[in-house]
């Protein structure tokens, strides 16, 4: 009796452990699966989320000149530079001194091109529009505008968004399309969560995550301000659209 029961025991401790050990293999496949996948590319020098196949850059005066042929030129793997976000003017009257460089010769190398605004709360939605509207012409085959809002400069939450709404529905009505709203995952989640769900999202996530975290649809996920690209003497920030070429066509102006 005593031996049968040793082996009983020793038969349900063996079942318990391989039971164990399945689901401990369980759960590594589980997080495996789940767990973001980045792979580092010593050539653009930072960590770049796979499976987005169309990846971008977003430029201003503090990358100063661009050389936007060696820019369009650079692939690693299957990477490469498909688009570029420009900054074109700041509040009522600012223009980034080199927009105008920037714009002619993005297009001229070939990439696709978007310009931005960066969005002052305490100013007229409406008139930053129009500082926009006078300096950027948009053209067929470029991303639609993009205003760029990542403050709130003290004023209330009702009166940043009443002066967006402005801004959205002035270029809006202007360029024909809907703007493409930019800011971070804390602003969005703090000031623009559940408003304006029905403008393109382009969010800034700097953590290995396997997506943003917001609780809407995004276009573009900007994942590092820290990269490097050819043609280009500072760092960078690095972007994927989310989505592939055919979702990417459909964005761009008719």
């Amino acid at each position: 009796m005593a031996s049968r029961k040793n082996k009983s025991t020793t038969t349900r401790t063996a079942i318990m452990i391989s039971l164990l050990v399945l689901l401990c293999i369980l759960a590594v496949w589980l997080w495996n699966r789940k767990r973001p996948h980045f792979i580092r590319y010593a050539a653009f020098g930072i960590e770049i989320p796979a499976n987005f196949p169309i990846h971008g850059i977003d430029v201003s005066r503090h990358q100063s000149i661009i050389d936007w042929d060696e820019v369009r030129l650079m692939q690693v793997d299957e990477i490469g530079i498909n688009f570029a976000f420009i900054k074109a003017t700041e509040g009522l009257n600012n223009t980034d001194k080199y927009f105008n460089r920037n714009w002619k010769n993005a297009r001229e190398a070939a990439v696709t091109r978007g310009a931005y605004h960066f969005f002052l709360a305490t100013k007229s939605g409406k008139a930053q529009a129009e500082n926009f509207i006078r300096t950027v012409e948009l053209e067929r085959g470029d991303l639609p505008p993009v205003i760029d809002v990542e403050q709130t400069y003290g004023v209330s939450a009702d009166k940043l968004r009443k002066n967006m709404k402005e801004f959205v529905e002035t270029t809006e009505d202007y360029y024909g399309v809907k703007p493409i709203i930019y800011t971070n995952v804390d602003f969005y989640n703090h000031y623009l969560k559940t408003y304006f769900d029905e403008y393109p999202l382009w969010v800034a996530h700097y953590l290995q995550t396997d997506r943003p975290r917001v609780t809407r649809d995004w276009a573009f996920w900007q994942h590092s301000e820290l990269g490097r690209v050819n043609g280009i003497l500072n760092r960078v920030d690095f972007n994927v659209f989310n989505g592939d070429s055919t979702d990417f066509e459909k964005l761009l102006l008719p």
